[in-house]
């Protein structure tokens, strides 16, 4: 149902300006809760509400949104745990990238020691830093061994670390990518996330304000226009 919601509704939460989105100031989940418990609690004041400004739209639109915010935290959460996810797996990797890039730029200056043409190209491996130089530089001397495969034979080099480099290199290329594909605060599923979040809020808001309006002098049914975790 929460699917349904979220695709019914994608359209008018994709359309509310950036310069207008919120981002949640609670856990989604406890903001989702008391909107569904504002739901209820509302449905007997409808008439005191609409009375003083509600629109019964506003009410209608309580479940969908619900149910869109509820989903589109889904999505946001399930994209968050494969960064994480390859955010540790890069750290474990790291590691072991950089002990295979020194055992293969060691082994390439000495088999390579009379050929000053390929010494400069291990050189220009050896200048640069950072993740993406790493996993370039894993598939720049893979590629640098095959071409010189019988240097590397003659001072009996593991020539399979080559295809390891390699096989390595694509590897954490595709770790960096999902690491920092959507790392910015501004990555599609989470503003998503916020414009469904805030679209709902915009309901919460209105039925809350009324309510407080409406049972300023009733604290039994006030209470139910209070949020729990603001007070």
């Amino acid at each position: 149902m929460s699917e349904t919601n979220y695709n019914t509704l994608l359209p008018e939460i994709e359309a509310i300006p950036d310069g207008d989105t919120q981002a949640p100031n609670m856990p989604v989940e406890k903001f989702v809760q008391e909107a569904a418990n504002l739901e209820v609690w509302s449905a007997d004041d409808r008439p005191a509400l609409e009375a003083v400004g509600v629109a019964a739209a506003t009410f209608d639109a309580l479940p969908d949104r619900i149910g869109a915010l509820r989903y589109a935290q889904s999505i946001w959460a399930r994209e968050r745990h494969s960064r994480e996810q390859a955010q540790q797996q890069w750290l474990e990797q790291e590691p072991i990238a950089m002990d295979l890039k020194n055992q293969l730029e060691h082994g390439f200056r000495f088999a390579f020691r009379d050929r000053q043409d390929l010494l400069n190209k291990v050189h220009l491996v050896e200048d640069g830093s950072g993740k993406e130089d790493l996993v370039q530089d894993l598939s720049d001397l893979a590629v640098l061994g095959e071409d010189n495969a019988d240097l590397l034979t003659a001072i009996n080099f593991d020539t399979t670390q080559l295809q390891t480099a390699a096989t390595l290199s694509g590897e954490m290329s595709t770790l960096l990518a999902e690491v920092n594909g959507e790392k910015a605060d501004n990555n599609s599923s989470k503003q998503i996330r916020d414009k469904a979040y805030t679209l709902l809020k915009i309901a919460v808001d209105e039925i809350r304000g009324a309510g407080k309006y409406a049972f300023w002098k009733d604290a039994k049914r006030r209470k139910g226009y209070l949020s729990f975790q603001h007070r």
